[in-house]
């Protein structure tokens, strides 16, 4: 787009100064992305929870498994940390602080991780039945690897995130 003419109320974000006008708004999609993928990661999560208590094996709730108790635990955790990213992300924003891209990427890469895991641990402890559509939680899955591609995935803000740190 070099040499093309347009009048001076056409400008977006002033002249060469149009890229940092749309990161704001891209920034603002990737906060909702984020908080997106944090909700389907605590569904996930919720969801099989419900199912390790009433899903039922040698006579006993298969939740009651110490080894499916802890990896609920862990994705517990993971969310927990991940919320914390995405509710900074949102105030950041709404506070329109200098540091909103940093803290943006940050929430969005954590997310990105966290719901992929909440789904996949989500359809592990289901089991076979994990990916019928008896039972959402393949759709989970599908969202969020959609969720987690768009404005940039993991490793694109875990990068963004470095060179705005200067790491």
């Amino acid at each position: 787009m070099n040499h093309v003419h347009v009048d001076a109320d056409a400008v977006v974000g002033g002249i060469d100064r149009g890229w940092d006008a749309l990161q704001s708004v891209l920034d603002a999609g990737r906060a909702g992305l984020a908080a997106e993928m944090c909700g389907s990661a605590q569904e996930c999560l919720a969801r099989t929870v419900d199912y390790l208590k009433t899903r039922r094996q040698f006579d006993r709730p298969i939740g009651a498994f110490q080894g499916l108790q802890h990896r609920a635990a862990q994705l517990f955790a993971e969310i927990e940390i991940g919320r914390s990213a995405v509710i900074r992300a949102l105030r950041t924003l709404d506070s329109a602080t200098e540091d909103a891209p940093m803290v943006v990427s940050l929430a969005k890469s954590k997310l990105g991780r966290v719901a992929q895991l909440a789904a996949q641990e989500a359809i592990q402890m289901h089991g076979g039945i994990g990916m019928t559509d008896e039972f959402d939680i393949g759709f989970f899955l599908k969202r969020v690897r959609v969720a987690e591609a768009l404005y940039g995935d993991a490793n694109y803000h875990t990068d963004r995130f470095a060179r705005i740190r200067n790491y």
